[in-house]
């Protein structure tokens, strides 16, 4: 909704896609402010309806063109989401331990004065942490791969890249609605309240994780292992 410029897809007679970027103020261009999400509020991703608009020749640029060899764009481009991802899954475990040590009440059957020695919150904890480190692992090894796509792009250095990060956004995905789902099973009734808005976390993670099905992923994945298939060439994988 902030752009200048407004790329739009166009496909040519024989299918292949372009893109066509167009001014904001051309006519027959109308971005419309209506998103509504829960969550991720700041993205701003509106509505843009085209009518006719026109683009000069020199605004026109062969998107189809981007993947005829082997690039790590498409890695690069996920490597953000899983970023985002694991990021939101980090903070909704730092808020749980801080809730949990300063505001929660133990339970009444748990035998403990704190909550924090309730052995099911540690337990908890302990889950959610180990499955965080695994897809901050997971992050950290698919960056060193689009590193090395980046410097030698062949067929076997792009796919071994899409294939870590794909692996990657599994995990950050999983863990992201775990850790802000299981903040309120852990922090108790009060972590609720508005006035913390740590709904926030869960928020922005269940709408983020729906950026691309992560279902998909583990579809790569099989491919990849089981009959030696690369994944498609395309911001999405």
């Amino acid at each position: 909704l902030l752009a200048h410029l407004v790329p739009i897809v166009a496909l040519d007679d024989e299918g292949r896609a372009w893109y066509a970027i167009a001014d904001r103020a051309a006519p027959g261009l109308t971005v419309i402010d209506d998103w509504s999400s829960f969550g991720q509020r700041t993205t701003l991703s509106g509505t843009v309806i085209i009518d006719n608009v026109k683009v000069p020749k020199t605004h026109l640029v062969p998107g189809y063109k981007g993947y005829d060899r082997p690039t790590a764009d498409g890695a690069i481009f996920q490597i953000i989401q899983v970023a985002v991802d694991t990021g939101i899954a980090q903070a909704a475990i730092d808020e749980t331990v801080d809730f949990v040590r300063t505001k929660s009440r133990a339970w009444i059957d748990s035998g403990v004065d704190n909550a924090w020695d309730d052995p099911y919150t540690i337990q908890a904890i302990g889950d959610l942490t180990l499955r965080l480190h695994a897809a901050q692992a997971l992050l950290e090894k698919a960056g060193h791969a689009i590193d090395r796509a980046v410097i030698d792009p062949t067929a076997e250095t792009v796919a071994h890249a899409q294939i870590v990060t794909a692996e990657a956004k599994i995990l950050s995905t999983e863990i992201a609605i775990a850790a802000t789902n299981r903040l309120f099973e852990l922090a108790g009734t009060r972590s609720t309240l508005a006035e913390y808005n740590l709904d926030r976390h869960w928020r922005n993670a269940r709408t983020h994780t729906l950026h691309d099905p992560v279902r998909w992923k583990y579809s790569i994945l099989g491919k990849y292992f089981l009959n030696g298939e690369n994944p498609p060439l395309h911001a999405w994988s």
